[in-house]
């Protein structure tokens, strides 16, 4: 098994990667098995230049093969807010929660039509002495009213797929993998690191 570290201690995102990667000759590792790894400070101001940033410092740290995504979501009404800062679009540290609750203040009275939005995930997978490759998904959809479901996390309650008319949160892992723009990435990582084999 060849060791690949997922650079996030994001319990729901590394078993999300996990699920995806089943069948692979990898041993999935996260910044979990890393206690003592240093912070790594994302100063990029998009997701790309913050993948890669993960990905090369945390490939020199560890001397294996890494997988880096930077995710968020764009809000069309909000100019593509909150997007490198979606996980502290409240504050810094706020839960998902909070989270919610401010992009629902900031889009309360933004007729439907108006409420498009999109998740959108870049990963960076870098290995010791070779260049680093780039990857990128993205998954349309509209943000609702109230948060509906309890499966996922993040802003998942309140992206509404319309082909589906059900939330990230509604959905289940199952359809959630196979049409989120971490899945969509995910499998353009996925066979970038069979090319590794």
């Amino acid at each position: 098994m060849i060791p690949l570290v997922i650079a996030t201690k994001n319990k729901g995102k590394i078993k999300e990667f996990k699920e995806i990667l089943q069948g692979l000759p990898f041993e999935v590792l996260s910044l979990v098995d890393f206690p003592q790894c240093p912070e790594i400070i994302e100063t990029g101001t998009t997701f790309q230049e913050n993948a890669m940033i993960k990905a090369e410092a945390l490939r020199d740290y560890t001397a294996h093969t890494v997988l880096a995504d930077d995710s968020g979501l764009e809000v069309d009404y909000l100019e593509g807010k909150p997007g490198v800062y979606s996980a502290r679009f409240a504050r810094e540290g706020a839960s998902d929660e909070e989270n919610n609750q401010k992009l629902l203040g900031l889009l309360k009275d933004v007729p439907w039509e108006q409420r498009g939005a999109q998740f959108t995930c870049v990963i960076a997978i870098s290995r010791p002495h070779k260049e680093t490759v780039v990857v990128q998904g993205s998954c349309r959809g509209i943000i609702t009213r109230e948060p509906r479901g309890n499966l996922g996390f993040g802003y998942d309650p309140l992206f509404l797929v319309p082909e589906y008319e059900k939330t990230f949160s509604q959905l289940g892992p199952e359809i959630k993998n196979n049409i989120s723009h971490r899945g969509n990435a995910m499998k353009e990582a996925a066979g970038v690191l069979k090319g590794f084999v």
